[in-house]
């Protein structure tokens, strides 16, 4: 498993040590935990350098919203929506990640100073996205999903299929595979059960090679067990099922709430570097 991800700028970000925490910023008025909260672009780029400086190894910026029954949007529509954040953010020191599926997307981001493409379709719906990856020297996010549920699937066997092809994809386009990050896509066309199986099992994916993202922050399957309906109240659950995942081997959490999981993780390396 690589140690590092080289950006396009030359900067490593690295593997070995600490799990990375990528915070989240959503320009989108329909997200499901935050949607219309940053849709001013001066607010957008102020909640990112927060993150920051909370403790965001990489700034996750997504123009728009993947929760279920979304409204999906033109490529002209969410770059009008994630630009002007992208050059924003150029002011700090934070890497940026850009949350699209869509080729377009991705290289205008990139082309704008972005340095990571998180796919949540895991470069199926178009693969053209890991050759925009591959020509700018990108790392790329392959994330499982579904279009539907089906509770009676083995789920972890159909996350792994999924991300075999993802992972071929990216690599017959030419990017490393010391440049794949893979995610089992917590939420993203699940049950609650089938959510909670992933992170409970979530050291399985190791065998892809590939280091391991877990996203479950504010997620239904927290509010399933914790009975918190906003999503907003699920930040110790989410806290609770990122542990976990580090346990597993999560190399990258990503959250929408640095600040607590930058203080758990610190508490968690403390119990571990005890004497």
């Amino acid at each position: 498993m690589t140690a590092a991800l080289t950006l396009p700028n030359g900067r490593r970000l690295a593997l070995d040590g600490a799990p990375l925490l990528m915070g989240i910023v959503n320009v989108t008025p329909d997200s499901f935990s935050d949607g219309g909260q940053l849709q001013d672009a001066e607010a957008a780029i102020a909640h990112g350098e927060r993150l920051a400086t909370e403790g965001a190894d990489i700034v996750d910026i997504g123009g728009e919203s993947t929760r279920p029954g979304h409204a999906r949007v033109d490529a002209a529509t969410e770059l009008a929506r994630v630009l002007p954040v992208i050059s924003g953010l150029k002011r700090s020191d934070v890497p940026v990640s850009i949350d699209t599926y869509k080729a377009e997307v991705a290289e205008a981001a990139l082309k704008a100073g972005a340095s990571i493409v998180n796919d949540v379709w895991g470069a199926q719906r178009e693969p053209a996205i890991a050759a925009v990856a591959a020509r700018f020297g990108a790392p790329i996010i392959l994330m499982h999903n579904r279009d539907s549920i089906d509770a009676g699937i083995d789920i972890f066997a159909e996350v792994l299929r999924f991300l075999e092809r993802s992972i071929a994809i990216a690599v017959e386009a030419g990017v490393p595979r010391t440049q794949l990050v893979v995610d089992p896509g917590i939420g993203f066309g699940k049950t609650p059960q089938q959510n909670l199986s992933l992170i409970r099992d979530l050291g399985r994916l190791k065998e892809l090679g590939c280091p391991i993202l877990l996203g479950a922050s504010r997620k239904s399957t927290i509010g399933f067990v914790t009975g918190q309906k906003v999503a907003a109240e699920r930040v110790p659950g989410s806290i609770a099922a990122h542990l976990y995942g580090v346990a597993q081997g999560a190399a990258i959490i990503r959250a929408h709430d640095v600040r607590p999981h930058a203080e758990a993780l610190k508490v968690w390396a403390a119990i571990g570097e005890a004497p």
